[in-house]
């Protein structure tokens, strides 16, 4: 049973807002349930919840001044000259070497829409070697610590739903190889969901409904958890952002840390090209001449189909969620009120009377910060143009486009050409999947030619 005290605290924040319902199941529940239920309504901002209630749902208020929306042209990788290409990753090697360079990952997600039951990262996209993306991704942090000659700290965002799998999972598999010292597991914010009347749900009897506070609040859980205090003490200063969900992405590569250096800028960005006008991704804009990503649903025709004098368009640059920013811009502005904005989802309930409600419709409201109303506060943002079958292999959606199979394909068609790069013909790898293992080459280089050569008995060539 809750302390009276702190129950008496908890039930008066809720009715002064008109929570009561909260406390509908209370006496039903066991004394542990109670003290968690207590607990969680008493971490709610209630008076913000009902202003962001106020702003967003019922007045549907929106931002009236006017924007001024330009492209923010991302540099091609390809008008660097070869030498300026080892000059930069030469700078960003030395950074790496020098122990200034730590990886962000985002990984709060969950695979469902995969039809996978677990953290996004878990999942394995159906490669010879049957790696999940956590562990390609871990191990092409250990290749590239070792080519450093340094040990790369890596900062891991999970979310209350997927803490205790993922960390588990990190557990089970000693961690990849890279020592658990320096590997930072914390948790995303959470912000409690509302009908449209802004009443919280009850997921159960005893618990708030609660939703991950966006992407944009990665910012503050990375000041909160005592993550960014933990890469002060390193001596970090660049810290390389991004998302789960891409099977080719080269994490705190040498060639972006070294021309986002080189750029001077506390923020840095790749992109790729756009497949087509239509494609429905955000792109590097200047908002009233601040950094920004433009969203897809936000430009018109106009802004979709518009060309520069050379033929291209003028708003190519696809945002792909990888960023390098300084820390210490990091510290200034982690913890910057960033604007909210609204989610309308559909969201199972527990109803007045105890039964669990399966909506047929959107039915709730999710309050989320977005990461790139930080942007702007960098002032400045460089960007750089990558090829996209180097570099993005999204894993969004379960057939099609940006699925499983589409990131498998550009991943062993890649490793396809870094055999041929490196000297094995095309005829010798007809009919071949070729797969080369992270922890033998970061981005192509090294590639063993005789161990290729030794499996060409095989249909799938596997260079661990």
């Amino acid at each position: 049973m809750p302390d009276n005290a702190k129950l008496k605290q908890a039930r008066d924040a809720a009715a002064r807002y008109g929570q009561d319902h909260l406390f509908n199941h209370l006496d039903g529940l066991a004394s542990a349930e109670q003290d968690a239920l207590v607990d969680q309504v008493l971490s709610v901002d209630f008076e913000q919840l009902a202003g962001l209630h106020r702003d967003l749902v019922t007045s549907q208020a929106g931002s009236a001044s006017r924007e001024t929306i330009e492209p923010l042209r991302a540099t091609p990788w390809e008008d660097f000259s070869i030498t300026e290409r080892a000059t930069l990753a030469n700078q960003g090697m030395r950074a790496l070497r020098e122990g200034k360079v730590a990886a962000f990952l985002v990984a709060g997600g969950q695979g469902t829409r995969l039809g996978h039951n677990g953290p996004k990262g878990i999942f394995d996209i159906g490669l010879p070697s049957r790696k999940s993306l956590f562990q390609l991704q871990a191990e092409r942090i250990l290749r590239l610590s070792r080519q450093a000659g340094k040990t790369i700290p890596w900062y891991i965002m999970t979310s209350e739903e997927n803490h205790a799998d993922t960390t588990g999972f990190f557990k089970e598999r000693r961690f990849f190889g890279l020592a658990e010292r320096d590997i930072f597991f914390f948790k995303q914010g959470e912000m409690p969901v509302v009908d449209a009347d802004g009443k919280v749900l009850l997921t159960s009897k005893g618990r708030l409904s609660m939703g991950p506070n966006g992407n944009g609040g990665c910012f503050l859980a990375l000041a909160k958890s005592g993550a960014l205090a933990d890469m002060k003490k390193r001596g970090i200063e660049h810290v390389f952002f991004y998302s789960v969900d891409n099977a080719l992405v080269r994490v705190c590569d040498p060639h972006f840390v070294g021309f986002a250096i080189n750029q001077g800028k506390p923020a840095a960005s790749k992109a790729v090209i756009k497949v087509q006008p239509e494609e429905k991704v955000g792109v590097l804009c200047l908002r009233n001449g601040k950094p920004s990503v433009l969203e897809y649903s936000e430009m018109t025709e106009e802004m979709i189909y518009s060309k520069t004098a050379d033929g291209r368009y003028l708003y190519d640059s696809a945002n792909i969620a990888m960023h390098l920013f300084t820390r210490s811009f990091l510290e200034a502005h982690a913890g910057a009120s960033l604007p909210f904005h609204v989610a309308h989802k559909k969201i199972a309930y527990v109803d007045p009377a105890g039964n669990t409600v399966t909506p047929p419709a959107p039915n709730a409201y999710k309050f989320e910060l977005f990461m790139f109303d930080l942007f702007p506060m960098a002032g400045e943002m460089a960007g750089l143009l990558v090829r996209r079958e180097e570099e993005f292999a999204p894993v969004k959606n379960k057939d099609g486009v940006d699925s499983p199979a589409s990131a498998r394909a550009l991943l062993l068609d890649l490793h396809h050409k870094w055999a041929v790069a490196a000297g094995v013909s095309e005829e010798e790898l007809k009919g071949k999947l070729v797969e080369i293992s992270p922890l033998a080459s970061y981005g192509g280089e090294g590639i063993n030619t005789a161990l290729i050569r030794s499996q060409l008995g095989n249909p799938i060539i596997h260079v661990s």
